[in-house]
């Protein structure tokens, strides 16, 4: 076993889908933060982070969850959810450091814990296929919280803000504002199971494909892996370099 990694558990949950590629995130580990062509709208973040100011206000001047937390039983409270350099547990077995940064951390009248994960998006079939990857991420943060001051956790749940688009509502009197115009969002609260026994083995998957020296097979007919492979023979040897910018 080599020098302990450090892995999220966002990432660690790329594991549990079903066409994950191993020679995919063996490139993605080796080179972190440094692949090309890539770009996240700044916008998402900022959405995110407003959906959940609206909810802790509501807990703040009021006390009380809004009417569409009603799936997650009787809250009476919420916590700030840590941040990933305290919110973190070692895995012995597998010398890996865990972490986490939940979105969301509310409180049951009987002093359990709810964790939820804000996402951006309508919630459709797309969404769907990507279940896995937010199952265990949700309780790679569950089996964190347990040792990390949130224990008990008694549920998981994903919470989709749809951006409500409708005719309707783009000519409804409350969108119009003399600096602009306001979009509403529709919430969907989709549970999660609480299961924090998959996370073990997706460890060990983690610890077996960043510890070896070469890079692993990819999956069969893996769309990233055709890419990288067109661009590896585009830029490969012979070819024409081209000088960075000065």
């Amino acid at each position: 076993m080599g020098e302990q990694l450090r892995i999220s558990a966002k990432v660690l949950a790329e594991f549990a889908m079903p066409d994950f590629c191993p020679r995919c995130f063996w490139v993605k580990h080796r080179v972190p933060d440094r692949l090309p062509y890539q770009s996240f709208p700044g916008i998402f973040s900022s959405i995110d982070s407003f959906s959940k100011r609206v909810v802790h206000g509501l807990f703040d001047n009021g006390g009380e969850a809004p009417a569409w937390f009603e799936s997650l039983g009787e809250l009476v409270g919420y916590k700030k959810p840590p941040h990933h350099s305290k919110f973190n547990i070692v895995d012995e077995e597998n010398n890996i450091l865990l972490t986490g940064d939940p979105d969301g951390v509310f409180v049951r009248s009987d002093g359990s814990h709810v964790i939820v994960d804000y996402k951006t998006s309508r919630y459709t079939p797309h969404q769907e296929r990507l279940f896995p990857l937010y199952e265990a991420q949700l309780n790679a943060y569950a089996l964190i919280g347990e040792q990390c001051g949130l224990e008990p956790v008694s549920s998981l749940a994903l919470i989709y803000t749809e951006p409500a688009t409708s005719d309707d509502e783009a000519t409804g009197e409350g969108s119009h504002r003399e600096d602009g115009f306001a979009m509403g969002f529709v919430a969907n609260v989709i549970p999660v199971g609480l299961n924090t026994s998959i996370i073990p083995p997706l460890l060990a998957k983690a610890r077996d494909v960043c510890d070896s020296d070469l890079s692993p097979l990819g999956r069969r007919n893996c769309r990233n892996c055709r890419l990288l492979n067109e661009l590896l023979d585009v830029a490969g040897p012979g070819r024409r370099k081209t000088p960075p910018p000065p």
